[in-house]
């Protein structure tokens, strides 16, 4: 990646949200539809339960229920906002919902866009909204990551169904002076060559329009995955990142207050730790009432820390988001919180 120019500005993270489906499906209830129990999940991958959006509840709603909360937090009001990021692999309008989550919340002087990396779609963003901020040309940024892959689940596949959840987390940034950066460092990686090992494909259908002329049918298929590639991928990519950050800024993992990691598997956030020497109770992780909410993880977790007290304004965080893409990253940040 190509050395950037030293920062114009800094960027807080000064307020958090989260919020997640009234409903909870238990590893037990999943059992009563497919061959699994709640040992053989918890064991593979850390989860006991997840959330799955009902008939009331939708991304957009979640969205602007989460961004609320951090905007409160961080004291704002909400047309000084300047840019509404939306993190998302499954809006509710293909086209894009972050103008809906505007509109919900009444930010009409922002500028709103969805960006698309699966399960890294979190922190892809926060690093695209910091820019924004950087250079001046804008000042406070919503960054939301959120998710329903409930919807593109099998649940008759007991090999995937078990480990997705619904949800949604939001950020709140602005931008500061170069001395109070709250993110300290990060890099970014992609891969397509190894694309296929995680996708979410188009349906491979097609109809008659015309003489001689056919059309693709809308839709897309179930998620479809090699557990074993990605599990792979993750416990070998994830340290890798996360090194080279720490040591391009000089930072020893014992200086870390918390791990916050994509929550895709315990046995993955446990693999990283332990290659670092980060104890347990360092060791960020919800998964066992959540799954994976694909963009969700990160700030739903941050959010949780955030409310119950464990993160505390000044905490150093090492975090990594990987999945889809292939895609994955690692950033340093910085707890500020509200002024």
């Amino acid at each position: 990646m190509a050395e950037l120019p030293q920062n114009l500005f800094g960027v807080a993270l000064v307020g958090s949200g989260s919020a997640i489906p009234s409903q909870s499906l238990t590893n037990d209830q999943l059992g009563q539809r497919v061959d699994t129990s709640d040992s053989w999940i918890r064991t593979r991958t850390g989860i006991g339960a997840r959330r799955v959006i009902g008939p009331d509840e939708s991304i957009t709603s979640l969205s602007s229920k989460a961004a609320l909360a951090a905007v409160e937090m961080a004291g704002w009001n909400l047309e000084s906002i300047d840019l509404i990021l939306l993190a998302t692999s499954t809006p509710d309008d293909l086209f894009g919902s972050a103008t809906a989550i505007q509109a919900e919340l009444g930010a009409k002087n922002s500028v709103c866009f969805d960006l698309t990396a699966a399960c890294s779609g979190f922190l892809f963003s926060l690093v695209t909204a910091a820019q924004f901020l950087r250079t001046g040309a804008m000042k406070r940024a919503l960054v939301i990551g959120a998710d329903q892959l409930s919807r593109w689940v099998d649940w008759d596949d007991r090999r995937s169904c078990v480990l997705f959840g619904d949800g949604a987390g939001a950020l709140a940034l602005e931008a500061t002076s170069p001395e109070s950066d709250g993110l300290i460092g990060f890099k970014l990686k992609s891969d397509g060559f190894r694309g296929n090992c995680l996708n979410l494909p188009q349906v491979g259908k097609y109809l008659s329009l015309a003489s001689g002329i056919n059309h693709q049918q809308g839709g897309f298929e179930f998620i479809q995955m090699n557990g074993q590639e990605v599990y792979k991928f993750a416990v070998r990519e994830v340290p890798l990142i996360l090194a080279e950050v720490l040591e391009l800024h000089e930072i020893h993992p014992d200086k870390l207050d918390w791990l916050l990691l994509h929550q895709a598997n315990q046995r993955i956030l446990d693999s990283v730790a332990e290659r670092f020497s980060i104890p347990n109770e360092k060791v960020l992780s919800n998964l066992s009432s959540y799954g994976n909410t694909s963009a969700a993880t990160i700030p739903l977790m941050l959010d949780e820390a955030v409310q119950d007290g464990r993160i505390q304004s000044g905490n150093l965080i090492a975090s990594s988001g990987f999945g889809a893409g292939l895609s994955w990253g690692a950033a340093l940040i910085r707890w500020q919180g509200p002024a």
